[in-house]
């Protein structure tokens, strides 16, 4: 955790524990944990989501191939060196990166039952292959002081921006956990044919070990660490920058003296050997980036929205101006026609009654005397009246200029609002300006920081292993979409990694080949999906883009073996999701597998697609479905194989149905007698209760135990003669939770109990 490289080793003889001790799970048993289980329980215990991952890989050295346990059909891995640094590494192993302990935990049974495992006469399972768990960590620092970069502009003035870069430090180690496959004596351990083969290339790759340990330890100018795949991949962990600690198994057996002596004398000659161990740590120039890009979009959406809120601003302005002045328009028309139609309705009222006034004094002559003193009043308050309109018209005229002054006024703030907004035009120009000047400068920022992130060679190392698998050949013309303008790579054969085809090109795209009128790019499309396939984060996105649906059209449609193996393999990595269970068999899926379980010969094909059938076995809501879709039939079908491999993947799914029902009847949810002794294969898992291979048997007899649990069973049990197997399973069975739920379910029966007293076994 705090950045250096770590190996822990296993190495002795043959059944002296070295499994036992690294890879055993402890499912039943928590105290029986192997260090693996352990060193990830405290690893995940000491990480911070925010600014730590770690990501696994798993895989085994078989007959001197790399193979990936995680996805067995990548199975020849090649070994890349970094010609500078010296460093080794897998960029074609499958790299999940793991959140929880019960996700690696399901990772480690996945590659345990991929391990090449064989019986002897030493070992009843004796592992035949090296098998190494590569676990990365990767923490990002804060609070030290890092250094301080000044990048200039075009015009030479130093940019506010990009004035002072600080990039995060970034902290990578790694822990190797080995399990050495056991020395072994042929003649001890009786080993024939094609296991022969196997225990050579062990003791071939484990000579070499101990002679780069000899080298080592007395300072010899030359280790031979290329005289076997293990010893270059061991090349860190002895002699290197690794942390390693050895863990030595040896037996108690004085017939075994000679190889305990030899075990204790290479323990001896590997504590001779010093490792140098050395932080590593590097800048992250690519988190850095992503943090640029991220200020600029935000300062590409504030000026947009500043932009917007000017616009609106201006309109609002001019809006409001518009209404004012023609609503003053409107008053002073209306104000001056009433005004007018008010004194000409006084005027004329005046002079008709000065002419009723005149006409009645002409009319009377002599009442002129008399009435001459009333007219003098007459007219002087027609000249009263006539003053008081010329006042009125006055203020009418008055009023008028005021409401033309307030017109006036307003065509001011009207210019005034132009002018504002040929000012904020301006402004919106400058601001584009700088856009661009600031967009400039990120592409001078991001040329001078990929040159300085080649030059750094001191505080960065190459990461060459972050892709879960390589690019398939025959996909030249979609990988050269997301080339762009990188630099090419000189790596000799070396290609882009998938997960990086898959950020960049897109995964509906990858989709889209599968359907391509060319079989080689259909093929090489299928491979693609199922190594994004293998790793849990892709799986959500794969089903969302319709990928399971292609998938389940290729095995449909497709006569090629190749494509219906990997399509089938495909479909396996899906169904170890529950969602996705769901979905393949509301598909047919179920269907579609047993269709080609009939029709397949190869039996990697036939290996894939019992996978696949094995994981939907482990639904407990799927069952019944299962059954009525042929899924119990088409595995026991595939029997006709007599591959180990899919004998292996066919005892594990009956193994799975078998625990579901268990489960089902221990709640109350199941009362009838077992599905799989209704379809028949209660005969076939008796026969092979004892089967050679570890993984056959070890399935087979958990299957066993799990169906004899429901006592409806029981006669079918005595019938079938599985009771023998079961007493066998409760005292010879080599591991020891098997064993005891096979005691378990033996004294917990009545009808068990009662044909063991008649046939005189006791437990």
């Amino acid at each position: 955790m705090e950045g250096y490289n770590g190996t822990v080793m296993a190495y002795g003889q043959t059944g002296t524990g070295k499994t036992f001790t690294l890879g055993r799970l402890g499912e039943e048993d928590t105290a029986a944990r192997g260090i693996m289980v352990r060193a990830m329980e405290d690893i995940l215990a000491d990480i911070t989501p925010g600014t730590d991952s770690v990501s696994v890989s798993y895989l085994q050295l078989y007959m001197e191939m790399i193979q990936d346990l995680l996805d067995p059909v990548n199975d020849n891995i090649a070994i890349v060196e970094d010609p500078r640094t010296g460093d080794v590494s897998l960029p074609g192993a499958t790299v999940v990166e793991v959140r929880d302990q019960k996700s690696f935990v399901d990772l480690l049974r996945v590659g345990e039952a991929h391990r090449v495992a064989a019986n002897t006469k030493l070992n009843t399972e004796s592992s035949r292959s090296h098998a190494i768990l590569m676990v990365n960590v990767r923490r990002s620092v804060k609070g030290r002081t890092e250094m301080d970069v000044s990048i200039s502009g075009e015009n030479g003035l130093s940019s506010s921006l990009v004035g002072s870069l600080r990039p995060p430090i970034v902290r990578k180690s790694k822990l190797v956990v080995v399990d050495l496959a056991g020395s072994e004596r042929i003649d001890k351990s009786g080993s024939e044919g094609h296991t022969l083969e196997e225990a050579k290339s062990i003791n071939l790759s484990l000579s070499a070990l101990g002679k780069c340990i000899n080298a080592l330890a007395e300072s010899s100018p030359h280790v031979p660490v290329r005289d076997s795949k293990l010893t270059r991949l061991l090349k860190d962990s002895f002699g290197g920058t690794a942390r390693t600690s050895l863990v030595v198994t040896i037996g108690p057996s004085p017939r075994h003296r000679g190889e305990t002596t030899s075990t204790i004398m290479f323990g001896q000659r590997a504590m001779k050997v010093e490792n140098m161990v050395k932080l590593k740590e590097e800048f992250d120039y690519k988190s850095l980036c992503r943090k640029l890009d991220i200020e600029l979009d935000k300062l590409i959406a504030e000026n947009e929205r500043q932009r917007k809120h000017f616009d609106d601003e201006v309109e609002r302005i001019r809006a409001e101006a518009q209404c004012r002045i023609a609503e003053a328009e409107r008053e002073c028309k209306i104000t001056l026609e009433n005004e007018k139609m008010k004194y000409h309705e006084e005027y004329l009222d005046s002079i008709r009654i000065l002419e009723e006034k005149w006409k009645v004094h002409q009319q009377s002559p002599k009442k002129q005397n008399k009435e001459a003193e009333s007219t003098s009043n007459d007219t002087g308050e027609v000249h009263n009246l006539l003053q008081n309109e010329k006042m009125l018209r006055q203020s009418a005229e008055d009023e008028a200029s005021d409401l033309k002054n307030q017109i006036s006024h307003w065509k001011k703030l009207e210019a005034t609002a132009t002018a504002e907004i040929i000012k904020l035009q301006k402004m919106l120009d400058a601001e584009a300006s700088q856009k661009e000047k600031l967009e400039e400068e990120i592409g001078v920022l991001r040329s001078q920081l990929l040159q300085m992130s080649m030059e750094a060679d001191e505080t960065r190392s190459l990461d060459k292993g972050d892709g879960p698998g390589k690019i398939f050949p025959g996909l030249d013309s979609l990988v050269s979409q997301t080339r762009g303008s990188q630099p090419r790579e000189q790596d000799n054969g070396q290609k882009q990694p998938i997960a990086k085809l898959f950020e960049q090109v897109g995964l509906q795209k990858i989709l889209s080949l599968l359907e391509s009128e060319e079989p080689d790019v259909r093929v090489h499309a299928v491979k693609v999906v199922a190594n994004l396939a293998a790793e849990e984060a892709n799986q959500e996105k794969i089903v969302e883009a319709g990928g399971l649906t292609s998938l389940l059209m290729l095995l449909r449609s497709s006569e090629d073996e190749t494509i219906r193996r990997v399509a089938a393999g495909a479909i396996a990595n899906l169904a170890m999701n529950e969602t996705n269970q769901d979905l393949i068999m509301a598909q047919g899926g179920v269907t579609l597998l047993s269709m080609t379980a009939s029709d397949a010969e190869d039996p990697q094909t036939l290996r894939m697609v019992a996978g696949a059938i094995a994981n939907l076995c482990g639904n407990d809501k799927l069952q019944t479905r299962l059954r009525v879709e042929g899924g119990i039939k088409a595995l026991l079908g595939m029997v006709r194989c007599g591959h180990p491999d899919v004998l292996a993947q066919v005892a594990r799914g009956i193994a799975n149905f078998a625990k579901c029902e268990s489960r089902a009847a221990t709640q109350g949810n199941k009362m009838g007698k077992s599905l799989l002794i209704d379809d028949g294969a209660l005969p076939w898992i008796v026969k092979n209760a004892n089967n050679e291979a570890a993984p056959i048997r070890r399935h087979i007899e958990l299957a066993l135990c799990h169906l004899a649990q429901h006592e409806v069973n029981s006669k079918d049990i005595i019938n079938e003669g599985a009771l023998w197997e079961l007493v066998r399973i409760s005292r010879d069975c080599s591991r020891e939770d098997i064993r005891n739920l096979a005691y378990r379910t033996l004294t917990s029966s009545p009808t068990l109990e009662a044909e063991m007293r008649r046939l005189g076994i006791k437990m």
